[in-house]
């Protein structure tokens, strides 16, 4: 289930951040708990605050024009949230941060934070960087659903979760952890059906089987990356983390 995305992950696709930024981080924060189906923030907001997740796991999603989730991170411990309001004029939240196991976070405030980076160059320089790498996965996921369409929504996720959870066989990769379709839709701003449809025909081509489990074993991963013109990116810009 969505629930057990990052908890069970076999591959550190995630950029890390230095100590030194780590312990900056912390030591400007505050602490606040956070509850399953409360908001950390929503999409369009004055953003005023970044959060560093110590525990449980938060959902960042962004509405389609037709009213579709996509969802774009599943963040747990230590991962930042928020980040892309930093050093930008009446910033507002580009995405929205949804609590699906309660936790707790670390709140940073924003100015605060702009004030400490701008007096020390280095930290800055690789707070900049981290967050390119964010808006870079942010892009590569939007730039899959408005150039291929669901279907290269669905394939790009597939190649995602293969990228971050996939145990490798002899004869395919198994994407070892179980989605429901609902889930996996929400991965591509599409409904259930046209999802079902898809892997239908992906199996009907034998390019995926479903697993007794509910698990999905891609048997062609090459068919996926070809459909949808991959570029290879590196495992830190091609995860569904």
């Amino acid at each position: 289930m969505l629930a057990g995305l990052m908890l069970g992950s076999r591959n550190n696709t995630n950029l890390p951040i230095s100590h030194e930024l780590r312990d900056l981080l912390n030591s400007i924060s505050t602490t606040r708990k956070i509850y399953k189906g409360a908001y950390l923030f929503h999409e369009g907001l004055e953003a005023n605050e970044i959060y560093i997740v110590k525990s449980g796991l938060v959902q960042v999603s962004k509405l389609t024009a037709d009213g579709k989730e996509l969802i774009l991170r599943i963040c747990n411990h230590d991962d930042i949230v928020g980040e892309l309001s930093l050093f930008s004029d009446n910033a507002v939240y580009l995405l929205s941060g949804k609590v699906l196991i309660s936790g707790e976070v670390l709140v940073v405030n924003k100015e605060q934070l702009e004030e400490v980076l701008v007096s020390n160059g280095n930290l800055t320089f690789e707070y900049m960087k981290w967050t390119s790498t964010q808006l870079r996965k942010f892009q590569s996921k939007i730039r899959d659903l408005l150039l291929n369409g669901k279907k290269g929504a669905l394939y790009s996720t597939l190649i995602r979760l293969a990228n971050s959870y996939g145990l490798e066989g002899d004869t395919g990769t198994l994407i070892n952890v179980t989605l429901t379709n609902q889930e996996l839709a929400n991965f591509c701003a599409a409904s259930r059906e046209s999802v079902n449809r898809m892997l239908v025909e992906l199996r009907r081509l034998n390019v995926i089987s479903i697993e007794k489990s509910g698990k999905i074993f891609i048997k062609d991963l090459e068919y996926l990356k070809d459909e949808i013109g991959c570029e290879n990116c590196p495992l830190e810009i091609c995860n569904i983390n």
